[in-house]
């Protein structure tokens, strides 16, 4: 096996997120320090769904991974996971794309000229993937999770961590990705790890280094991928507040498109500065309204996330915002994208989401408006700056 980097403690007050323990403290079955919410487990036994997992510098690491889903960051995650030294089976639906993998130890559609790692395997047979896995990444876009998972819930195994990558509030039920696995995919909660951070998936695959954060209701459940996935250039640390960790998530796609508009527009550097602060106060609002740590915000899941996503041209939805505000339709964009960014659908989801809670969002309204009532690009900046005067 080969050797593992020592892992990430978790984020703290100078590193910000949310403390995390791994003995229950206030009687409620969560974590001292965590944010109260519905994503919170009712056990006592943390370390029970960690698989082979038990505190951290004691445990004997995961070895064994099914990553459903060979897409750019489902592809990326399963090189991590090999390059740790794991051994990794990727699911994808094609046949002909399980094949060109397994020739050439390649997805060149989505990672060209990128060596996936001798202990990565191709297969399109689910069963195969799962077979004696000991955790589960669940790596499929987030509006097409809800009909992944009434498959996968027939198969996934009945214990260890299930890894959910993708990033999203769900269409018409504003479901978080965690809820939709724990009531789809009928998956405990306290096994659902929650992976985000600044995470651009070409630049992990090219091997540059990078942080992110691993969130878990169960801290030996995070401890225990954390131990299986760091490595030389994938630094993961450990939280527990789910909530904060999937709403900075979702939300940052839209303040990227935001930051691309104003960039399409000609607009310079001050701008694009004040989407992302502003951006940043917006959705650690909306966390906080949901029950989440505003403390979470401030690190890896949250600000950490919102710079890479909103500066970076790697970025889908920062991309595609730069062709909004030079002019091109919505329909016109994707096309020159080649996929619709995520920011796209959970700017609907998100403004809903906010709407039910009472929670003003004014960034995410004027995007809302540029990309599904047809407002004028240079009408997103104006609706912010003619908003009344108020204290920050």
């Amino acid at each position: 096996m080969a050797a593992t980097a020592t892992p990430a403690a978790p984020e703290r007050a100078g590193e910000p997120a949310v403390v995390t323990t791994t003995e229950p403290a206030n009687g409620s079955g969560s974590p001292s320090g965590t944010a109260g919410n519905s994503d919170t487990a009712d056990t006592a036994d943390t370390a029970g769904t960690a698989g082979t997992a038990g505190t951290a510098g004691t445990a004997e690491p995961l070895q064994r991974f099914a990553v459903l889903g060979a897409g750019a960051w489902g592809s990326t995650f399963a090189k991590v996971l090999a390059d740790a030294g794991r051994e990794v089976k990727l699911w994808a639906r094609r046949t002909s794309q399980v094949d060109r993998i397994n020739a050439t130890g390649r997805n060149e559609e989505y990672l060209p000229g990128i060596e996936l790692g001798e202990n990565v395997t191709a297969t399109d047979d689910l069963d195969e993937a799962l077979t004696d896995s000991q955790a589960v990444a669940l790596a499929v876009p987030s509006q097409s999770l809800r009909e992944n998972l009434t498959v996968f819930r027939q198969v996934l195994p009945g214990a260890g961590p299930v890894i959910s990558l993708a990033k999203g509030v769900e269409v018409g039920t504003g479901l978080r990705m965690s809820e939709l696995i724990a009531g789809v995919g009928r998956i405990a909660p306290e096994r659902i790890v929650v992976l985000s951070g600044p995470n651009l998936a070409a630049e992990i695959a090219a091997g540059q280094p990078t942080a992110t954060v691993l969130a878990c209701t169960d801290h030996a459940a995070a401890v225990a991928v954390q131990l299986a996935c760091a490595g030389g250039y994938f630094r993961p640390y450990t939280i527990t507040d789910v909530i904060g960790t999937e709403i900075a998530g979702t939300t940052k796609n839209i303040i990227a498109l935001a930051t691309g508009i104003a960039e399409g527009l000609g607009l310079g550097l001050n701008t694009s500065a004040s989407l992302i602060a502003r951006g940043l106060n917006e959705m650690t609002g909306l966390g906080v309204a949901l029950g989440a740590s505003a403390q979470t915000f401030a690190g890896l899941a949250g600000l950490g996330d919102l710079v890479a996503t909103c500066s970076s041209p790697l970025s889908r939805n920062r991309s595609l915002g730069v062709l909004l505000g030079k002019g091109q339709s919505l329909q016109q964009a994707t096309e020159t994208t080649g996929a619709l960014a995520e920011g796209v659908v959970s700017c609907r989801s998100t403004r809903d989401l906010a709407h039910r809670h009472g929670i003003s969002m004014p960034i995410t309204e004027a995007v809302f408006a540029v990309c599904h009532q047809h407002a004028a690009p240079e009408q997103m900046i104006r609706s912010l700056m003619d908003r009344p005067p108020t204290p920050e």
